[in-house]
């Protein structure tokens, strides 16, 4: 194997390592971080990362006010029993009957009994149905053990019923929107 000589040799004198060495202070440069750490920084341990007081709210999400279109504990005035009737036994939780620039009622009622969950839904089905209305019986959401749809004409009333049945009680909720 030959030996390298003086000309193969290349010569790498200060001038050629210069920019080289700048290059590679800069990117080590780089990877580091300040050498004094920065006092208005707050650190993990440090006491300026005590936790900041929690806002308090202004007002309350539950009030004790009632709107004029509701009543807790009773039916509203203005509920349209003949076509939602309180099934016997069952407690009126709350209730509301608000009339529409349409001329149609937004209505709901919730209400619990011990009734069990296929008389409930009968006892709600067979006014409805009486009145028009068609039933699309759901697939009831998770934690529910009943629901329903119930649509007539072509004025868009829409009910929809849902039963929750835990610990022996059942509770209905109904809402939608009625013609009168």
């Amino acid at each position: 194997m030959p030996r390298p000589t003086d000309r193969t040799r290349r010569d790498v004198g200060p001038a050629a390592t210069w920019p080289a060495l700048v290059a590679a202070c800069l990117l080590l440069g780089a990877c580091t971080g300040p050498s004094t750490p920065d006092p208005s920084a707050a650190t993990a341990t440090s006491p300026a990362t005590a936790p900041a007081a929690s806002p308090e709210p202004t007002e309350s999400l539950i009030t004790d006010a009632v709107g004029e279109h509701t009543a807790v504990g009773e039916l509203v005035e203005g509920f349209p029993t003949g076509l939602v009737p309180v099934p016997d036994g069952a407690e009126v939780l709350v209730s509301s009957a608000e009339q529409l620039e349409n001329g149609q009622w937004r209505i709901s009622l919730n209400l619990r009994t011990d009734q069990d969950v296929a008389g409930l839904v009968a006892a709600v089905r067979a006014p409805l149905v009486a009145a028009g209305f068609t039933e699309q019986a759901d697939t009831p959401e998770d934690g529910l053990a009943a629901r329903s749809t119930f649509a007539r004409g072509e004025a868009g009333e829409l009910l929809v019923v849902g039963v929750l049945d835990r610990d022996g009680v059942r509770t209905l909720t109904l809402g939608g929107t009625v013609a009168p």
